[in-house]
């Protein structure tokens, strides 16, 4: 055998190995759906109002008392 084509089989081993790769690495970083890793920056936390959290909580003392009444 002369030197090209040892180079030529080594190099289509080469590719043969690189596609097997591709196929290993491809199975393992397969993404599930939902937002992307990085989309964008972090958003500001969220405040509720006094107003908001009043009415939330009027409507549990609402559902406590109901299953009060309803336990007697």
């Amino acid at each position: 055998m002369s030197i090209a084509e040892l180079l030529i089989q080594i190099d289509a081993e080469i590719a043969q190995l690189q596609q097997a790769r591709a196929v290993l690495t491809g199975a393992q970083t397969k993404r599930r759906p939902g937002r992307p890793v990085g989309s964008g920056k972090r958003k500001k936390k969220r405040t509720m109002s006094p107003e908001g959290r009043a009415r939330i909580a009027a409507a549990q003392k609402a559902r406590w008392a109901q299953a009060k009444k309803a336990a007697k």
